[in-house]
């Protein structure tokens, strides 16, 4: 009914870039937050950003100055620009919209399948 599918992950050496992108399945009307988040290797998973339907916008500590999140509400899709990218941010992200209004209903917390980063040399 309401699916999230990440795209752009991949394998990138330190201090580089990589821009993950997330689509939302079609006949949705409204989201109004979307962010990114990641979960390494034996860590909790944690919030990288997100971005309100109005642009307002809320960065994790670590990734400030290195990261922009960005959406295009009438195509319900939200990215992530990922620049100088350190060992540390190897992880599975996942694309998260907190509450989605569809031609289905409404729907709260709703999570894509996840895309692997992986930054090594």
């Amino acid at each position: 009914q309401v699916q999230l599918v990440e795209s752009g992950g991949g394998l990138v050496q330190p201090g580089g870039s990589l821009r993950l992108s997330c689509a939302a399945s079609r006949s949705i009307f409204s989201i109004n937050v979307m962010g990114w988040y990641r979960q390494a290797p034996g860590k909790e998973r944690e919030l990288v950003a997100d971005i309100t339907t109005y642009g307002s916008t809320n960065y994790a500590d670590s990734v400030k100055g290195r990261f922009t999140i960005s959406r295009d509400n009438a195509k319900n899709t939200v990215s992530l620009q990922m620049n100088s990218l350190k060992v540390e941010d190897t992880a599975v992200y996942y694309c998260n919209a907190e509450r989605v209004v569809s031609s289905y209903g409404a729907f709260f917390d709703i999570w894509g399948q996840g895309t692997l980063v992986t930054v090594s040399s």
